[in-house]
């Protein structure tokens, strides 16, 4: 099948299936006569894989480790999850600061009389604390 069938049954698109085989995730598309690339069904599994790598949050480099574990018949399970262990430590960090800034932001709106005057909570804590905003 050619690369726009691969996107459409992976629910990718052409261009990140060519970014994967660029990045070394995918091997290299066999080639038609006319150049066009032909993926097979083994490709669509590794696609999808990477799909749902990525969407869980994994970056290329720990989509590249997976795959690798992946393909070893011989791999230990413990890798694995402690790559997995790893990430969901790193996402948990991620929320964390994403929950600090929403208390911030929010504490700055709540703030915010949102009237007519100059003075703006909002604006006074992006520059910085106790300073006010001419």
């Amino acid at each position: 099948m050619n690369i726009s069938e691969a996107a459409r049954q992976t629910g990718l698109s052409a261009k990140q299936i060519r970014d994967y085989e660029k990045h070394g995730l995918l091997a290299p598309a066999q080639r038609h006569n006319n150049g066009y690339r032909h993926y097979n069904e083994n490709d669509l599994i590794r696609l999808k894989f990477i799909r749902h790598a990525r969407e869980v949050g994994f970056s290329l480099q720990q989509t590249a480790e997976l795959l690798k574990l992946q393909d070893n018949p011989h791999r230990n399970s413990s890798e694995v999850k402690a790559l997995t262990a790893k990430h969901i430590e790193a996402l948990n960090t991620q929320i964390q600061s994403l929950q600090n800034m929403v208390l911030e932001l929010q504490r700055w709106h709540d703030a915010c009389k949102g009237d007519g005057c100059p003075e703006c909570p909002i604006l006074e804590g992006l520059v910085g604390s106790n300073q006010k905003v001419s």
